[in-house]
């Protein structure tokens, strides 16, 4: 099956996008945790999908999004366990430094609010650039151990190898400072990108 890749402008579209979407998102999420929110310029590169978990280690927690109007397809957002923990602290109250224990399905339950919040707000964000209403489904949260791959292969609808990987560094007041990921296959990022040169003309 032929793969898709992207030339150097569509990479700094896709980089612009998602400054834009996620900078928006970052005011979003700092109204639900109470505490200034950073994300900086996103890093974009073409990975295999093999290659999606390298900056992670043990476990971590996958957060997938399926767009439901103007996008077909879905991606992931990929947290470290600790930032979801500090998270979940701040978003029912605390400072932030309530992180001991495993992670339980009020951690779930509240990266899965955050991250609907968030991508709600880049879906907007996405409307406006491309030039299309754009809607996305209540994120699906899983904790996944990095190293079972095929649990990340089964929530893409795809076979293709090639993905986008999106790296934003995240900071929370002095809780955080985290690499955030947000991954979607190759295919994804061209008809965004289409879309996006497309309402230019």
């Amino acid at each position: 099956m032929e793969e898709f890749m992207l030339n150097n402008e569509q990479i700094d579209i896709i980089g612009e996008i998602a400054n834009i979407s996620m900078g928006n998102s970052a005011t979003t999420l700092s109204m639900m945790v109470n505490k200034k929110v950073d994300i900086t310029t996103p890093n974009v590169k073409v990975i295999k999908r093999s290659e999606a978990l390298d900056d992670y280690e043990k476990t971590c927690i996958f957060v997938q999004i399926h767009y439901v109007k103007g996008l077909q397809g879905n991606n992931v957002l990929v947290l470290k366990e600790h930032d979801v923990k500090v998270m979940t602290d701040l978003m029912m109250g605390g400072d932030g430094t309530n992180t001991s224990g495993d992670i339980t399905d009020l951690h779930l339950s509240a990266a899965s609010e955050a991250m609907n919040q968030m991508m709600g707000t880049s879906a907007t964000s996405l409307s406006s650039m491309l030039g299309v209403a754009t809607d996305i489904s209540t994120p699906i949260v899983n904790q996944i151990d990095v190293e079972s791959i095929k649990v990340f292969e089964k929530m893409f609808d795809t076979t293709y190898d090639k993905f986008v990987k999106i790296a934003f560094r995240m900071t929370i007041g002095n809780l955080i400072d985290s690499i955030m990921v947000q991954l979607y296959p190759v295919q994804f990022a061209v008809d965004m990108c289409d879309k996006f040169m497309s309402k230019g003309k």
